[in-house]
């Protein structure tokens, strides 16, 4: 087999993360065990010196989890991988190592709301100080830099705006700054960005969305540029214990190996899709990354290969047209979440980035009237169908009420 820096991303998706095993199983096993038995004492003794290669206790490592964290690894180009037990695990972790009482985080403002959340709410209580900007322009990312700045924070494109934040001049500011650079890749996936070619030091994934690809696992992942940083991570994430279960990493290995098709596929929807709305008369604006009209068109197609699955759109007649669209769709599903084969509208001031406040999703121009769409891999021409047909009965103010969460 060749190695993983001479193949493909299509066929890396499929074969990386595999090891023979004693049985030869074309896949992964599952090892379901909470626990490693030891040869020895001395054999014991010497894993937990360190010095020994082995398992102990799937908390701290399992053949099934180490074999999806190569994986993710070897697609994004990292040296080391850690599964977490969530995306929100996953960006715990990676904060909580990196930071500590008394540093500074500047995190971009175009976010997922708990993230926003976490760094504000949370982080500060333990004395780490935060500030949130339009990280699409980085001046404001080098005017908020101080002495004590630690970690630059930033997800491209962002949720649910969809701005796209230049990485390699990210790159530049953090590591002038002396600060780290941590990226959320959880839009694009390793088949369409990988952040670490532009510098990035850390790289966090929502498993739960394209990498699994199928809305059956709730997972993250942490991906490492340099190998020397694994063992500060992996001991808090022994410590903190957000770790990832065999069965789902299993689950997640299985997804990734039809990643690179399924983004194909998403993203000429997508696109297509994006086109359709933007000509429609009764949208006010769209936003996907690959649309000339977007204001990042192209830088994202100098440092991606693709506009992703999400399109973010607003109809006329704002919040309320929003509520009736998404009460009216058929095969759209209405839900929270992305990046599996089936399509997801959902209205973000109400759900996703509610508990980001009115003046927070204001700042971070999240438009109440936002609708999100992740685009799966159904018939596009169908999914415009739907589109079409609900966006008319929300013009004609058809459909149940929707009561915004109070925020």
């Amino acid at each position: 087999m060749k190695e993983h820096q001479e193949m493909s991303i299509d066929t890396l998706a499929v074969h990386a993360g595999l090891e023979k095993n004693e049985h030869l199983a074309v896949v992964q096993p599952i090892y379901q065990t909470s626990t490693f038995s030891f040869e020895t004492a001395e054999q014991g003794a010497a894993l937990f010196a360190g010095s020994g290669s082995g398992y102990i206790y799937s908390r701290m490592g399992n053949p099934t989890v180490e074999a999806v964290e190569n994986a993710v690894a070897a697609l994004e180009g990292g040296a080391k991988a850690l599964a977490c037990g969530s995306g929100m695990a996953a960006i715990h972790t990676a904060l909580a190592t990196l930071l500590k009482a008394g540093d500074h985080i500047v995190c971009g403002d175009a976010v997922y709301g708990p993230t926003c959340t976490l760094i504000g709410s949370v982080l500060s209580k333990y004395g780490i100080e935060s500030t949130m900007v339009d990280a699409s322009d980085i001046n404001n990312v080098k005017q908020a830099l101080r002495p004590n700045t630690k970690v630059v924070y930033v997800e491209t494109p962002g949720n649910p705006t969809l701005t796209v934040v230049d990485l390699e001049a990210a790159e530049r500011t953090a590591h002038e700054a002396g600060a780290k650079l941590v990226i959320d890749n959880t839009f694009m996936s390793p088949i369409l960005q990988r952040p670490i070619e532009h510098g990035a030091d850390v790289v966090v994934h929502s498993l739960t969305k394209f990498l699994n690809g199928h809305a059956d696992v709730v997972g993250g992942m942490i991906v490492l540029k340099d190998e020397s940083d694994y063992p500060t991570f992996r001991k808090s994430l022994n410590h903190f214990g957000g770790v990832l279960p065999p069965m789902e990493s299993f689950l997640v290995h299985r997804g990734i190996k039809t990643l690179a098709l399924r983004m194909r596929r998403h993203c000429e929807s997508a696109l297509k899709i994006a086109k359709h709305l933007e000509n429609h008369e009764q949208i006010e604006w769209v936003r996907y990354p690959y649309l000339e009209s977007h204001p990042q068109y192209e830088l994202s197609r100098r440092q991606s290969r693709g506009g992703g699955a999400v399109v973010s759109f607003g109809l006329k007649g704002g919040i309320e047209a929003g509520r009736l669209m998404m009460n009216a769709v058929k095969l759209c599903t209405l839900a929270v979440s992305l990046g599996g084969v089936e399509s997801l509208i959902q209205h973000p001031a109400s759900m996703t980035h509610a508990s980001m406040g009115a003046d927070a999703r204001k700042h971070a121009n999240i438009d109440d009237g936002l609708v999100r769409i992740s685009v799966g891999i159904e018939d596009p021409d169908e999914l415009i169908a739907d589109l079409d047909q609900a966006i008319l009965a929300a013009a004609a103010g058809k459909g149940a009420d929707l009561t915004v969460a109070a925020t």
